[in-house]
């Protein structure tokens, strides 16, 4: 038997010096988990899942489910959402069908990508747009303007440092990197001045450095100013004794462009102007900038002051349209807009809830409109409105604000009112009243949108589910969607309770679907935790549903919401009912 010695380190300290090298050497990218600080109660066992081939693509999405969830986000932009969701699922779904096909796909001479130029004006989504997509689809994303960027070999940055910037985002993995998504803004600013003598490296120069990356070309890893890989490259040189030139190639990564293009609609009209003039022409052009718009050829954009290869490199276009007030005022409405959810969680961080009322959020909507930057011009609306607010309120026992019409109307007035009510533990009945009308708004919006959060989340949304979910929506800042993900979460967890009473008591329970929203009910108003609930649950019916398998064999049953409110009139009913079932005792003569 070996006897304890002092010198000999404990586990704790074993873990501790194993982890503090680990940190040194990787500086935090490799951890250590211990297994002992696993829950030892109610556990399950579950089988390790085979790690995807990182090869191949695991990409199902189609068209119809991408715009279905760009719609829960996205106000408007129709024909926009149509062209990105269709192009994008296409640019994906070919990658994975060449990759599970490679000598059909070997054949194919030369390589087509579906690169997207965005036309429209300020403040109307592009960048939120692919955004969305990019974080839906799970690939690298990384954004540039075009205005920081010159031609490679001048002063500025290079273009091909976006496709390095993709690497990092993809962390370090080149393999994953090479399926991303490089999105520029600006990209209007870089047509070039025809007016300009000498050359034009800003602009003309930019196009021509992007059009190899925007096909298909070998990019460099190591910056040709990039210090840092240079000394990493030199590490590795002085380590292996060879060089090892790492490179991305481009083939497949999606280039998305974007501008406002705000002298291009003058260009198409005249264009449009031209062709209709003659004997029994047409004269009726697009009536409005959007319609306008939507016409744009590759001549329109050449002669914007685009290379006709940097245009030909951009075959798929999609507009987008200018916001009206009404739409500014469904941005605000909609319950996963960041703007409103980002300004709760401001007071949030100070411990103050907040309530909007929908006539503030008409004010707002048509103050943004005026300014004319789009749903920008949302975010400094609600900021000149309530940074009075934002400044004194944190500073007072004020946990409950609502944004009314009266309010914000009087701000000085108010917080002196609402901080009156705070100390006096008056109930504010205005945030009562918004809290009220905002759960009704988003069971409404379930009602509505329910189908695809259910298929998204493999969840039917029941009438009980909606009121739940609306519940948590209006006490926590988080939009719908990730709502939904919560109280998927809780009912796993629940429908777990099964398999840990039959591990724990070798009987084996149904929970009826009415029960699980029971208790999600619980854990969701009541704050109850799952494993005090489960102590419950034993308490409450092991005893009762053993005697009745001792008595009668049966040994699978099905717990309704009202066993779990009334276990004990449960169990006697049940009790009473397997006896009336049982055989009658034989008579004796």
């Amino acid at each position: 038997m070996i006897e304890h010695s002092e010198n000999i380190p404990n586990p704790k300290e074993i873990e501790k010096e194993i982890s503090d090298f680990l940190s040194k050497k990787f500086g935090g990218v490799v951890k250590m988990i211990n297994p002992s600080v696993q829950p030892q109660h109610m556990e399950m066992d579950t089988e390790e899942p085979h790690p995807a081939d990182s090869n191949v693509i695991d990409f199902e999405l189609k068209p119809k489910d991408l715009i279905a969830y760009l719609d829960q986000y996205i106000v408007k932009q129709d024909s926009a959402k149509k062209v990105l969701a269709t192009k994008v699922c296409t640019h994906f779904n070919r990658i994975k069908w060449a990759q599970e096909h490679p000598d059909v796909a070997d054949d194919m001479i030369g390589n087509i990508k579906n690169n997207i130029l965005m036309i429209g004006p300020t403040g109307v989504g592009k960048t939120y747009i692919i955004k969305l997509i990019a974080q839906k689809l799970g690939v690298p994303f990384v954004k540039g303007d075009a205005t920081k960027f010159s031609e490679t070999g001048y002063v500025g940055g290079d273009v091909e440092d976006l496709v390095r910037d993709l690497v990092r985002e993809a962390g370090d993995d080149i393999e994953r990197a090479q399926y991303g998504i490089v999105y520029i803004d600006e990209i209007d600013k870089i047509a070039s001045s025809h007016n300009l003598v000498g050359a034009d490296v800003s602009r003309t120069g930019v196009q021509r450095a992007l059009l190899k990356p925007m096909e298909e070309t070998e990019v460099d890893l190591k910056g040709p100013h990039d210090p840092i890989s240079m000394l990493q490259e030199m590490e590795r040189f002085r380590k292996s004794g060879s060089r090892d030139k790492r490179t991305i190639n481009t083939k497949n990564i999606l280039f998305i462009m974007s501008g406002a293009f705000a002298d291009l609609a003058p260009i198409i009209k005249k264009r449009l102007t031209r062709q209709v003039i003659g004997f029994g022409a047409d004269i009726r052009v697009a009536p409005d900038q959007f319609g306008i718009l939507n016409q744009v050829k590759s001549e329109d954009l050449i002669a914007f002051g685009f290379e006709s290869e940097f245009v030909g490199r951009l075959p798929v276009r999609a507009v987008l349209e200018h916001l009206s007030e009404s739409d500014l005022y469904q941005i605000l409405k909609n319950p996963n807009n960041p703007i409103i959810l980002g300004k709760k969680l401001d007071f949030a961080a100070y411990g103050i809830q907040v309530k909007f009322e929908q006539a503030v959020l008409r004010q707002l909507a048509k103050t943004a409109h005026d300014e004319n930057t789009g749903a920008r011009g949302l975010v400094s609306a609600v900021e000149r409105l309530l940074l009075e607010f934002e400044t004194q309120l944190p500073s007072t026992s004020v946990k409950f604000f609502p944004v009314t019409d009266t309010i914000v109307n009087a701000p000085q007035q108010s917080i002196n009112q609402l901080i009156q009510s705070s100390e006096e533990g008056i109930p504010d009945k205005e945030f009562d009243r918004l809290l009220i009308e905002e759960k009704r708004f988003i069971k409404e919006y379930l009602r509505t949108n329910g189908a695809a959060l259910s298929d998204k989340h493999s969840l039917t949304l029941t009438p009980s589910r909606i009121d739940i979910v609306a519940t948590y929506y209006v006490r926590h800042n988080m939009d719908i969607g990730k709502v939904v993900k919560q109280i998927k979460s809780y009912y796993d967890e629940v429908k777990k309770i099964e398999l840990y009473f039959f591990k724990s008591h070798d009987i084996n329970i149904v929970l009826e679907e009415d029960a699980v929203d029971f208790i999600m009910e619980q854990i969701v108003i009541a704050s109850m935790k799952l494993e005090n609930f489960y102590q419950q649950l034993a308490r409450d019916f092991e005893h009762g549903l053993k005697l009745i398998r001792e008595k009668t064999g049966r040994n699978r049953f099905f717990i309704s919401r009202n066993a779990l409110v009334n276990p004990e009139a449960f169990i006697s009913t049940l009790i009473r009912n397997e006896m009336k079932n049982q055989d009658p005792p034989p008579v004796e003569y």
